[in-house]
């Protein structure tokens, strides 16, 4: 009997163990994009750890990261700004843990790209010609029709307007304007540092500059959310994500060539493509600021303007309170 009960306390003690050493879990989806994966790699990597938790990630098209928000499937999902409103209206709320990404005044981000021996000169010569996209409903979509719009006076509807938008898998699109499947595109990262450096491709537009000069805004496309419920049921290991996240970043922003190295082995990219994307093309903050939450209520107010939306919140409202701010 002695030895019976010495063993059952031997297990308890064991299971007791076990127990507060396992670690919760937190699902993260995100952009396919080998950006992020550069801002990522402290965490893949290990050197960013944590005794609390551990994040599971995925690595989505933009299309897909849209329609996996009202499923909950993730903890977090790297998200649309526009996502935000809409889902608000379906009843669904939304809540940003953080900046996804963002691209400051001068930067690259944005650009509309046609093949250097093009007769294109200016937004206004694509009238009437194939526009390439990889995702028509998304944030960088939206601030791209506002610019042109308001910029450069073009009517960007889907039906009726000055371009014919065709809707493609980001990796067919410079392809396809090679090809001449479209007459113009916009480029995500990746793509726009290929095209640059291949000498094949030029610039009509740079419409993250024509928001800033319109606005006084930086471009703001996506953001990092989460629910209500589920940051209520679990805040402490959240705040563990956010931490671990921006530790990332600052990782890979003092490891600049290592991360870039690293990612250009596994994605078929220059070493050098993940410093041109943090100084020319865009950035990942992993924190939110005031002028972020500016920036969501220009590209709503912009979209409302455009039919897209009937209403949109406050942006401080759908802001974590326990989110890092800078």
């Amino acid at each position: 009997m002695k030895r019976l009960l010495l063993g059952t306390l031997a297990a308890l003690a064991l299971g007791a163990t076990a127990g507060a050493g396992a670690k919760e879990k937190i699902t993260y989806a995100y952009l396919i994009e080998p950006a992020m994966e550069g801002v990522l790699y402290g965490i893949k990597s290990g050197v960013v750890k944590s005794d609390t938790i551990e994040i599971e990630m995925s690595s989505l098209g933009i299309p897909a990261l849209i329609q996996s928000t009202p499923t909950r499937r993730y903890d977090v999902i790297m998200n649309a700004v526009m996502s935000i409103p809409r889902a608000q209206a379906r009843g669904l709320q939304l809540v940003v843990l953080s900046t996804a990404l963002r691209s400051p005044a001068g930067r690259e981000g944005g650009a509309i790209w046609v093949k250097a021996d093009s007769p294109y000169k200016t937004v206004a010569d694509l009238k009437g010609k194939r526009m390439g996209n990889v995702a028509l409903q998304s944030t960088g979509t939206t601030w791209q029709r506002i610019a042109l719009w308001k910029k450069h006076g073009i009517n960007v509807s889907y039906k009726g307007g000055d371009f014919k938008w065709v809707q493609m898998p980001a990796p067919a699109l410079l392809g396809a304007l090679e090809a001449g499947r479209v007459d113009a595109a916009g480029l995500i990262h990746s793509q726009a540092y290929k095209a640059d450096k291949s000498g094949k491709y030029r610039v009509v537009a740079y419409t993250s500059r024509d928001i800033h000069a319109l606005y006084g805004v930086d471009v703001v496309p996506a953001v990092n959310v989460s629910y209500p419920n589920k940051l209520e049921a679990r805040p402490a290991a959240f705040k563990e994500f956010n931490r671990m996240l921006k530790a990332s970043v600052d990782y890979a922003l003092a490891n600049r060539r290592k991360v870039g190295e690293a990612i250009s082995k596994e994605h078929n990219i220059s070493p050098d493509f993940f410093e041109a994307w943090l100084t020319r093309f865009s950035f990942f903050p992993a924190t939110v600021s005031k002028a972020d939450a500016k920036a969501f209520e220009t590209v709503w107010q912009g979209a409302k303007e455009l039919g897209i939306l009937k209403s949109y919140p406050k942006a401080e409202t759908v802001i974590w309170e326990h989110a890092i701010r800078d």
